[in-house]
């Protein structure tokens, strides 16, 4: 690896102080002159026809200024299944939480008396919340029609994969209701044969919960609309720009009418690129004054975008030898009453991980009376590889082999044939998997042979087990367009102006690209998100692409920027620019440090009245369209105690090939908040429906959350450098694939604890006592004697 002066090493975050210290203003902080609050009237059932909406008392109720409904508003759409199109209900709620109306009021208070007092009429109608159950031909249809297209497009911000869609007979052949809106089908080699040629088969089924994001700010926007019609939007969003372009055509104004505002966002994690917008921008037209609608966290659990539910039946056989003879997954994804899931990330999980000649891969996107669900780090990919990972260290011990060895045979190289066609680039799996064995947690491990269920833990009592289990995971991508500039200032400082939402401390990762390559320190660069009508374009903040695609960007304009300064300072110093060199603010003749001129002098001859020379203004922009993949591999050492079921988790250690850390702080950091959120994913997080759909975690009193107690003593970031082609210096993102073999690793630690595979997350408490008091009476796994 290249020497850096300023990249490659840590950084505090720019805004690390006023985030601390409490000083950073929301957009649930804003307050504009003539601000209305808005509070949404929340359908109680999962599924009913609207009779009549009666807003008489609520009007009565003083300060309260509107009661609107779908027919106030008169948004522009295409058809009923778009939500962002369709904020409110028009003529059926479809989920509980479901919005048919919103009050303003000029107090919040005001706000939310006048929703108490509206009165719906409802005809309740049968739902369906079981995705298994929804696909049956009699089952209760959600939606008539959908716009698939509309809700995989957002799905491709996240992740860069061509998913194949089922052929239409394929389809025909399949007899399942409406709600079945998506079907993917990977097809490779013979599977039957590849079955037949196995020394071990063992099939499973895996469930996962519905979760939600948990971003410590709830869903949030601010919209006014001037006389003339124009929009201004404030919202909390990872995707400004996709923000805009929905509320524009929602609104049925071009985009230049339609001004996002930035500001800061407290978390998203997948779940805000746009929800509420068009709504609340709706809202603002309709009454002509300043609109402010901020969800309760009730309200955020009940009617916003959590990650879907899956249902995965995966079959897999291996020789005697370890290698992988074929992969039959059926995958069914729950999509709430909208589609859009990320079933494709899924099938490249299941047949991309590892090389296995003989594939046959289905998934199925569902609609159901729930809300909608979105992007949550890494969508897909967590539930796919539980089931995968889980699967792998089944086959390992059947085979008598070691897991992690077993997955060094087979895991995928660069070169490689992924699922979908295209073709693995430079990725870390194997390295990352080779770190991991080396770490003295895995080398104990290993040096103790024993059966599963026999690990006890010293100084405890003989209920308390350990157990270490590993897991891979991986993500593919994301891709999208983006620009930047970068300027001299006329003291002689940086700025660099990007459209990118900084939720991960991406802007200070900017500041040292910037910094790297104009000789400066970071502390002297600004970097600036500005507004959609004066900001370069840059995708959405999600899909771990941000310093992948954005970050190329700074370098060029930076770059650009470059050539400027030394253009410029050849002429003045009457030197060639080849003998030019930039260090700390200055450039100076290579050789003769005496020799230069600082950057302050050269904005003075290049911003003064009459200046003989052009203001330095880099530009920059990249389309890269080779996806950087990020692989991780993850040791997790647990205790489980067997008379209550409670799981400890002791140490973890977590290797992941980053590409190039341009900030390592930033990165260890998101890779021990991934792995938290994972721990959460496995033991703790579900969101609970009953038959009726009625939700009944709708708080956080009822929603576990991971704290800080359930934390490790220790996460060990091991970071892995397999440098990517297209990404600054060599990097690649890092948001997502720490989350990704979390539970699978926590999961196969308790089977190596206690000698029970749990095949349902979270692992409860309830869930893991009961499966050790039938030990194993739940497995449906066949074994096919090795001879």
């Amino acid at each position: 690896m290249a020497e850096y002066s300023q990249v490659g090493k840590s950084l505090r975050r720019i805004d690390g102080r006023e985030k601390t210290m409490g000083q950073t203003r929301y957009a649930g902080d804003l307050r504009l002159p003539g601000l209305l609050y808005a509070r949404p009237v929340l359908s109680p059932y999962a599924h009913a026809r609207i009779v009549h909406i009666d807003k008489t008392a609520a009007l009565g109720i003083p300060e309260v200024v509107a009661v609107l409904t779908a027919a106030d508003l008169a948004l522009k759409y295409g058809g009923p299944a778009s939500r962002h199109r369709v904020p409110l209900a028009t003529t059926h709620a479809l989920f509980c939480g479901h919005p048919v109306a919103v009050v303003l009021a000029e107090s919040e208070g005001a706000a939310q008396d006048g929703a108490d007092q509206v009165r719906v009429a409802y005809e309740p109608l049968p739902a369906v919340v079981d995705p298994v159950a929804a696909m049956a031909e009699d089952a209760p249809v959600v939606q008539q029609q959908v716009d698939e297209a509309a809700a995989q497009a957002e799905g491709q911000m996240h992740a860069a994969v061509a998913a194949q869609e089922e052929s239409a007979a394929e389809a025909a052949a399949e007899r399942f209701s409406k709600n079945v809106t998506n079907r993917v089908h990977v097809q490779q080699g013979d599977i039957a044969h590849g079955f037949l040629e196995a020394d071990v088969v063992i099939e499973q089924t895996y469930r996962t919960s519905m979760v939600h994001q948990s971003y410590m700010e709830p869903q949030v926007a601010l919209a006014s609309a001037d006389p003339s019609g124009n929009i201004t939007l404030w919202a909390s969003t990872q995707a400004l720009f996709y923000g805009r372009s929905e509320v524009a055509s929602a609104l049925g104004l071009p985009e230049h009418r339609v001004n996002s505002v930035p500001v800061p966002i407290g978390g998203g994690f997948g779940g805000k690129f746009v929800l509420i917008e068009p709504l609340v921008a709706a809202l603002a037209r309709a009454v002509q004054r300043p609109v402010l609608l901020n969800f309760t966290r009730s309200e955020d659990l009940l009617a916003a975008n959590p990650a879907p539910q899956t249902v995965i039946t995966l079959k897999m056989g291996a020789r005697r030898d370890g290698t992988l003879t074929a992969i039959q997954a059926t995958a069914i994804f729950d999509s709430g009453a909208y589609p859009g899931t990320p079933a494709g990330i899924a099938a490249l999980v299941f047949g991309g991980y590892y090389r296995c000649a003989n594939l046959d891969i289905r998934a199925y996107e569902v609609l159901t009376h729930k809300p909608g669900v979105g992007a949550y780090r890494a969508p897909g990919a967590p539930q796919a590889t539980f089931a995968l990972e889980s699967q792998m260290d089944a086959l390992a011990r059947a085979l008598e082999l070691d897991p992690l060895e077993f997955r060094l045979r087979n895991a995928v190289v660069a070169g490689d044939r992924r699922p979908d066609g295209r073709i693995w680039p430079a990725i870390g799996l194997k390295d990352c998997l080779e770190r991991v064995r080396e770490h003295p947690l895995w080398r104990e491990h290993t040096a103790v042979q024993r059966p599963p269920g026999e690990g006890k833990q010293a100084g405890h009592s003989d209920t308390r087990r350990v157990g270490v289990g590993l897991a891979a995971g991986g993500w593919p991508g994301g891709l999208e367009p983006a620009a930047a500039a970068c300027r001299l200032e006329r003291d002689g400082t940086i700025t660099v102006v990007v459209g990118s939402t900084d939720v991960t401390g991406t802007h200070t990762t900017f500041a040292s690209i910037a910094a790297e390559i104009l000789g400066v320190r970071p502390e002297q660069v600004a970097v600036v998100q500005s507004d959609t009508l004066t900001a370069p374009y840059a995708g959405a903040t999600g899909g771990s692409k941000a310093t992948y695609t954005v970050g190329a960007a700074v370098q060029r304009a930076a770059e650009d920027a470059r050539q400027q300064i030394i253009r410029m300072a050849a002429d003045i110093l009457e030197a060639a620019p080849a003998d030019l060199e930039l260090v700390d603010g200055r450039v100076i003749v290579r050789g003769v440090p005496g020799r230069g001129i600082s950057f302050l002098e050269l904005a003075q001859k290049s911003m003064n009245f009459g200046a003989r020379y052009e203001p330095v203004y880099g530009r920059g922009a990249s389309a890269i369209t080779e996806a950087a993949p990020m692989f991780a591999a993850h040791l997790a050492r647990v205790a489980v105690d067997t008379e209550t079921g409670e799981v400890e988790v002791l140490d973890y250690v977590a290797a992941q090939d980053v590409g190039f850390a341009i900030n390592p702080a930033e990165v260890e950091g998101q890779i021990c908040g991934g792995v938290v959120q994972g721990i959460g994913w496995a033991l703790y997080e579900q969101l609970v429906y009953d038959e009726q759909g009625q939700l009944l975690s709708s708080t956080l009193m009822d929603y576990a959350l991971p704290n800080s107690e359930a934390a490790p003593s220790r996460i060990t970031p091991l970071l892995v450098s397999v440098p990517s082609r297209h990404g600054p210096f060599g990097a690649k993102g890092v948001g997502e694939p720490p989350v990704v073999p979390v539970a699978a690793a926590i999961a196969n630690a308790i089977y190596d604890a206690v000698g029970v595979r749990i095949t349902h997350l979270p692992i409860t408490p309830e869930r893991l006592f009961r499966a050790l008091r039938e030990q194993g009476a739940e497995q449906h796994v066949s074994f096919r004697a090795i001879s």
